[in-house]
């Protein structure tokens, strides 16, 4: 079995994808890829709609607005697809700078997102908010919104001082709590289940070429989160997003997690779908198209054929 090489965006670098390949599932499923790093959603919108990227690692909300909503930051949307769900948010959370020990200290500050209206924004913003300071929006706002792209930019930004809080997760909140970052809240615990990344493609032809891709992902997934794999994820957590041996093995104990870690079978849980799509509609009231993005005859989810 062969198929032509995959090109897939990631904010991050991907210990999945990486473990998969290091144990020979991508050619086991007959698929090779190439990890093309991104620096904030709208680019890799605009490069999968665009066909320079096959696939791409990212939040299910991503996939939301540039399917249905046209005041996205590229103003115009595709038919990208959800394949399959890669993980819960693996260890998802607010992170204040050095020094913030409260969520109090960050009125009147600046929090870093990928764009002012994506998911983990939401989720940034539902999480001030239940520890007490008002999302924009809201009238009078407690905080300052900054456009700063994809994670690697926000884990930096944060800990030089551009930011006083942001969304990180997927082992970037483990070099920032070593780094003296506070942890203020995770997304699960204020928000509910939740779905992290997914694997998404745009249209008919890319959801098929992607398809052996999203089949060894699953497979990996279902030997990572018995333990089967620990050796091989601990050696590529650390050279994929340089951790230290004592982060590696608390990001794999991480990916083993039901609550928050890896999807073993790849299937979305609708009810963490759900959540994700709330929290648009909380932060974008006025997207009331939305209110049926779920359902099968809106296209949203590609249909299980493996």
């Amino acid at each position: 079995m062969s198929h032509r090489p995959l090109s897939v965006g990631v904010f991050s670098p991907s210990v999945l994808l990486r473990v998969a390949r290091s144990v020979g599932l991508l050619q086991e499923h007959g698929v090779s890829v190439t990890e093309v790093q991104v620096e904030s959603s709208p680019d890799l919108f605009r490069d999968l709609l665009d066909g320079t990227l096959d696939a791409a690692f990212t939040s299910p909300d991503n996939v939301i607005a540039y399917r249905f909503t046209p005041d996205n930051p590229l103003g115009r949307t595709g038919d990208a697809r959800i394949l399959a769900a890669l993980d819960h948010g693996l260890g998802l959370g607010v992170y204040a700078r050095p020094g913030v020990t409260a969520a109090v200290q960050l009125r009147g500050t600046t929090v870093g997102v990928d764009a002012p209206g994506s998911g983990y924004a939401f989720g940034l913003y539902a999480v001030l908010e239940s520890l007490g300071l008002r999302p924009p929006g809201s009238g009078r706002r407690d905080y300052a919104v900054r456009t700063l792209g994809g994670t690697p930019r926000r884990l930096s930004a944060l800990l030089d001082g551009r930011c006083a809080a942001t969304v990180l997760g997927a082992g970037s909140e483990l070099l920032a709590e070593d780094a003296g970052a506070t942890r203020l809240a995770g997304l699960v615990e204020v928000c509910g289940r939740y779905l992290g990344t997914v694997l998404t493609a745009v249209g008919p032809h890319g959801a098929r070429a992607a398809r052996p891709l999203a089949e060894a992902l699953a497979r990996t997934a279902q030997l990572i989160v018995p333990g089967e794999l620990d050796a091989t994820v601990l050696r590529e957590a650390r050279t994929a997003l340089g951790l230290t041996p004592q982060q590696a093995a608390r990001h794999a104990t991480r990916l083993r997690d039901p609550d928050e870690g890896l999807v073993p079978d790849g299937t979305v849980d609708l009810a963490a779908l759900r959540t994700v799509l709330a929290l648009r509609l909380r932060h974008r009231p006025d997207d009331r198209s939305l209110a049926t993005a779920l359902e099968p005859e809106r296209g949203l989810l590609e249909p299980r054929t493996w």
